[in-house]
């Protein structure tokens, strides 16, 4: 049994050592331990706070859980008002910004700055009695805000005791609350799961998960803090300048932004802003600008005030991300691949640095979950050089009977069906070789390695072909001569007549091939060489329906769907058909597709490492000829692993599992065998 000495000192040891590991995963993002370990840790102290309620602090990290729920916020007055920056949006500003600030110094040189992000989150302030935290609150208006103490506490970020011998009789820490990119991807996954309303940006998840009368739920959120300065101090002296300030903070643990820097004079704040601006998009939160402050405390003191902002700091503010604007209509864009996405057409909107006229809507669900209709006023965003979306509705104004979204049945580009599977979201069209908004993307794949083999017809010729309209479909490919080639951009007759041989010998190939050339969504290589298999001809094939279809290994509805979607359209019936008549041909019949016969049939391959004369791709075809299958992992069904050179975590896997291994020279061995005994 423990002394209540001993357990009260394993209680000290416990929260120690957890608000440390607090500090290293939430702060610094270098956690120390495993998950399970913290989770063993924590439900000891739990369990000691539980039997020895006498040890149980209000600092301990175990009260981050969250209270009960409260009727209301209480008010709090700042001790030092929390004011507002004002906005400089243009280099100009910037510059006058800082003629007022050597002006106001009588500086005869440059001015040095304290720069930092301006975190696009909620201001708040923290008071330390002692180094323990009393009290939290909003900015409110300024002067006076609300008790969210309850709520922060459960913030792991935010120390709920400070880590020093001697700490100041009172210090207010001044930052922000925020909800980092990634746990707020979380949330609205989260949302979606249960069925909820998403947030529309990181800014308004924290907002409305700080001000959550119930704390438990604030606790159920990720939220993350960034101190940025100072209010009242009491029992300390505070260093000379503020970015010492901020190194003092760090040193208690309070997180501060990686990102702030000393910048000198006006060319150093807009190198700053144009870095930082560069790096926006990578940062792991949202910001809205940066911040200038004279580093200087002295200084600051002498510039003072003005109205209700100081003269010593200045937000440089990035172009709105975010505006609202009138969605005018929709239409809907055919991608490469026949994705149809439905694109909102608004009344032009200044937002991101441009103007904006058409944003996406993603897909058909995207459209229903925001419950967009025509005539609404949304929110559109545009980060970066990301497509500008629409991320929400504003509801309250809402026309009378405005209209809601109908998916066209028929594609806009070529009138072919527009089709979705029952496990995607996105609508697609199936006029996948005819349809002009899918020619080039058709015509690539058909003439890939592992289809037609159509050496020279790169990304730079089918454009010209398309663009200049040569070819509309891959059956055109066949009709090209050598005047029409000839006369095209970086081409002459030998790279012309180069082009046409292989065209010519492209003609002579398989079934399998064929069949993965065609570009039917949701058929590979290896699904085209069972389809060949097991239909023995494309008429076979063509004439298939559903249910025939899944008599074929690894076929299941979703692909059966696709390939009778596909051989159902008139329009890609004709262009076969055309490809017939130009002369591409294949064998059909049993040896339509590799044999599945042989002493290879039902074995499992996997290929690591660079063998000494083969390709792994000649292996592949060396296995699948002989009725074998390469797969692209090792598992317990795997037969045999082949290993060359430098083979990878494949080799160690296969020796864990106890794979037979073979070398090149083993498996040609293999495949002799195999030939023997045919």
């Amino acid at each position: 049994m423990r002394s209540l000495a001993q357990v009260e000192a394993r209680v000290r040891q416990l929260r120690e050592e957890i608000e440390g590991h607090n500090y290293r995963y939430y702060v610094l993002d270098a956690p120390s331990i495993p998950d399970a370990e913290y989770d063993r840790l924590f439900r000891e102290l739990q369990q000691l706070e539980a039997e020895h309620p006498q040890f149980l602090n209000p600092d301990s990290p175990t009260q981050r859980v969250g209270a009960q729920p409260l009727e209301a916020f209480s008010q709090v007055t700042h001790r030092v008002p929390m004011l507002s920056l004002n906005n400089a949006f243009e280099d100009e500003e910037v510059a006058a910004f800082d003629r007022r600030v050597r002006e106001g110094l009588a500086a005869a040189g440059e001015v040095d700055y304290a720069t930092e992000p301006k975190f696009d989150g909620l201001a708040i302030s923290l008071s330390y009695e002692n180094g323990i935290l009393v009290q939290g609150a909003t900015r409110g208006d300024g002067f006076t805000g609300e008790d969210v103490t309850a709520n922060l506490k459960t913030i792991k970020s935010i120390p709920l005791r400070l880590p020093v011998a001697e700490p100041p009789r009172l210090l207010e820490v001044r930052g922000e609350v925020l909800m980092l990119k990634r746990d707020f991807e979380r949330l609205n996954a989260q949302q979606r799961e249960k069925g909820e309303k998403e947030f529309a940006n990181p800014r308004n998840a924290a907002a409305g998960s700080l001000r959550q009368l119930d704390s438990r739920v604030t606790a159920e959120r990720r939220l993350t803090f960034f101190a940025y300065g100072v209010g009242a101090v009491e029992g300390a002296d505070l260093p000379a300048s503020h970015q010492a300030v901020m190194d003092w903070l760090a040193g208690m643990r309070f997180p501060v932004s990686r990102e702030r820097a000393l910048a000198r004079g006006v060319e150093g704040l807009l190198a700053y802003y144009r870095r930082i601006g560069e790096e926006r998009e990578s940062l792991p939160y949202d910001i809205d600008g940066v911040v200038y402050k004279v580093n200087d405390l002295a200084a600051q003191e002498r510039l003072g005030f003005v109205a209700r902002a100081p003269r010593f700091a200045v937000a440089h503010k990035f172009p709105a991300q975010e505006a609202m604007t009138e969605l005018l209509g929709i239409d809907v864009q055919v991608g490469r691949t026949g994705a149809i996405t439905p694109v909102a057409r608004l009344k032009p909107v200044f937002v991101g640095g441009v103007t904006v006229t058409n944003a996406t809507l993603h897909n058909e669900d995207e459209i229903r979950r925001k419950d967009v209709h025509i005539g609404d006023t949304v929110i559109v965003r545009r980060a970066g050089d990301v497509i500008p979306e629409v991320v929400a509705v504003v509801p309250e104004k809402r026309p009378i009977l405005a209209p809601e979204f109908v998916m066209p049945k028929a594609c806009p580009e070529c009138g072919s069906h527009i089709m979705r599977l029952p496990d995607e979201a996105i609508a697609r069209c199936t006029g996948g070789l005819y349809c002009p908004a899918q020619r080039k993307q058709a015509i690539l794949h058909f003439a890939s390695r592992r289809a037609m083999d159509v050496e020279g017809l790169g990304d730079k010729l089918v454009d010209q072909l398309v663009d200049k309209g040569l070819v509309n479909n891959p059956a055109d490919l066949y009709r090209l001569g050598m005047n029409t080639l000839a006369n095209l951009e970086r081409m002459a007759e030998k790279s012309a007549q180069n082009l046409l041989d292989a065209l010519e010998k492209s003609k002579r190939t398989t079934l399998a091939r064929f069949v993965y050339a065609l570009g039917i969504r949701n058929v590979g290589e290896a699904t085209a060489k069972d389809l060949a298999r097991h239909f023995g001809s494309l008429d076979a094939l063509m004439a298939a329906d559903g249910e025939r279809l899944q008599q074929v290994p690894d076929v299941g509805p979703v692909v059966a769907d696709s390939i009778a979607q596909f051989f159902a359209e008139a329009h890609n019936r004709e262009v076969i058909a055309q490809l017939r008549e130009q002369g591409v041909a294949w064998e059909e019949g049993p040896g339509a597709a590799p044999s599945a016969g042989g002493t290879l049939a039902g074995k499992t391959f996997v290929l690591t490492g660079t063998l000494p004369a083969m390709s792994r791709e000649a292996a592949k075809e060396k296995i699948e000829a002989a009725g074998g299958k390469v797969s692209g992992s090792v598992s317990k069904k795997t037969d045999y692993v082949v290993a060359g050179a430098e083979p990878g975590s494949k080799f160690t896997k296969a020796q864990e599992l106890g794979v037979t291994i073979l070398d090149e020279a083993g498996l040609l061995a293999l495949l002799e065998q195999e030939k023997g005994e045919a």
